[in-house]
């Protein structure tokens, strides 16, 4: 039977791309991350795509028509196919220019995937290991427990678990204090356990990589992601920092909202362009979509399965994500993160996911490893009724029954966990891609 995933440790065993880096631990009561386990490949019901897709279609309308965001760009990936692309509203409501699926947006967090798999591919090639030292890489690298900072590796920056409390240092960053002051007084800040032992979701800390990156290898971290993902997946419009996006041909300015349901376009913020490898990536839609099928394995000559299952595997519990909005209370049981990406039970199904924001943007992508099935939004306004529709659609794609989670049915998004989802079909298996 073949399987997308193979359990982290039996990866490592067999010599896959997973060098100095080891398996998830098992949760309290003692099983493994849902995406540790094998997954096998299944088809979702044609008829049921073709009903979500006609459905989405009309969520968007509505959300359209009650001004929900100012502008925003979608598509549905399946099979490595996108078999839905939309987008609405405005890239710029001033001069009423409208988004269109090559209008590039600032992609906030979804940014950290990038910097996950290029390190990835740089292990591949023997330039690093994931179990690195930092303090052999970085001179200036201290916290505030040394014998903590003499264990943290690479994987512990990108896995979110370096023992700093969460977003540290991100007040004095938009406070505009520079990365380089910052991350240099780390060792000022009490950590809240030994490195690699609990989750912490940073940015500046996150965006040593960038450092450890030009320190292995001679060169920018900008240049790297573009010579080994940007150019090879083809994703002809993406780029980092503010003066690549307001150079691009269409480009998403961020909005605040107005008068009489209006959107008012304001100046990008710089602030989290000053943390590249955490937040730095501008992307339209159409990259997302070739992103979106190299993620799910669609683009093996660029990001090969082996390494994927490692990026992708769950290492670090993240209780706060199960009750972090009503849809995450409603259908997660498990939620943890893995390098660059949450891993989540949905519904029973493994969901690899991740979200974004800064200053007039919001981002959103996510897909399920077993049905090959993905979803990413991108919008210019900081409006949260775009992100009930992707949980509408995992949902409408899952059979399960159905919740107005973004209110665009509805008065208010729903609140309450609808009933049951319906009784599971049989998987049939397909040969990985």
């Amino acid at each position: 039977m073949p399987f997308r995933h193979l359990p982290l440790a039996l990866a490592c065993a067999i010599g896959l791309a997973c060098t100095g880096l080891h398996a998830a631990p098992a949760d309290d009561g003692g099983n493994l991350p849902p995406a540790s386990a094998h997954i096998a490949t299944a088809e979702l019901p044609p008829e049921r795509v073709k009903a979500t897709l006609a459905d989405y279609h009309r969520w968007l309308d509505e959300l359209d028509t009650r001004h929900g965001a100012a502008g925003l760009a979608t598509a549905v990936v399946i099979d490595d196919k996108v078999v839905f692309e939309h987008t609405l509203g405005y890239a710029d409501a001033a001069s009423q220019t409208p988004v269109t699926p090559t209008t590039v947006f600032r992609l906030a967090s979804l940014s950290k995937a990038f910097a996950t798999a290029v390190t990835g591919l740089l292990v591949d090639s023997g330039k690093l290991r994931w179990d690195m030292k930092l303090v052999d890489v970085l001179p200036y690298f201290k916290l505030k427990d040394m014998q903590s900072a003499d264990q943290a590796t690479v994987a512990d920056i990108l896995g979110q678990r370096l023992g700093l409390p969460h977003n540290t240092y991100d007040n004095l960053l938009e406070g505009d204090e520079s990365y380089q002051e910052l991350v240099r007084k780390l060792d000022e800040v009490d950590i809240t356990c030994p490195a690699g032992q609990c989750y912490g979701y940073q940015n500046v800390a996150f965006s040593m990589i960038g450092d450890v990156l030009f320190a292995r290898t001679g060169n920018f971290f900008d240049r790297l992601v573009d010579q080994r993902l940007f150019h090879p997946l083809d994703m002809q419009t993406a780029s980092y920092g503010r003066s690549a996006l307001e150079s691009s041909k269409s480009w998403a300015h961020p909005h605040r909202p107005g008068r009489n349901h209006g959107w008012i376009p304001f100046e990008p913020n710089e602030t989290y362009y000053r943390v590249a490898p955490a937040a730095g990536v501008n992307a339209s839609i159409r990259d997302m979509e070739q992103w979106l099928i190299a993620q799910m394995g669609g683009r093996q000559d660029v990001l090969p399965t082996s390494l994927l299952d490692v990026l992708h595997a769950p290492a670090v519990n993240t209780p706060t994500e199960l009750r972090a909005t009503p849809w995450r209370h409603a259908r997660l049981s498990a939620a943890h993160y893995a390098l660059g990406w949450r891993v989540y039970t949905y519904a029973g199904e493994t969901l690899i996911y991740h979200a974004g924001a800064v200053a007039g943007y919001r981002t959103m992508i996510g897909f399920f490893p077993k049905y090959h099935a993905g979803v990413v939004t991108l919008w210019n306004s900081a409006g949260a009724m775009p992100s009930g529709l992707m949980p509408m659609v995992f949902d409408s794609l899952l059979g399960l029954p159905h919740v107005d989670w973004a209110g665009v049915e509805s008065p208010e998004p729903a609140k309450a966990a609808p009933a049951k989802a319906k009784p599971a079909r049989k998987a049939r298996s397909r040969r990985h891609r």
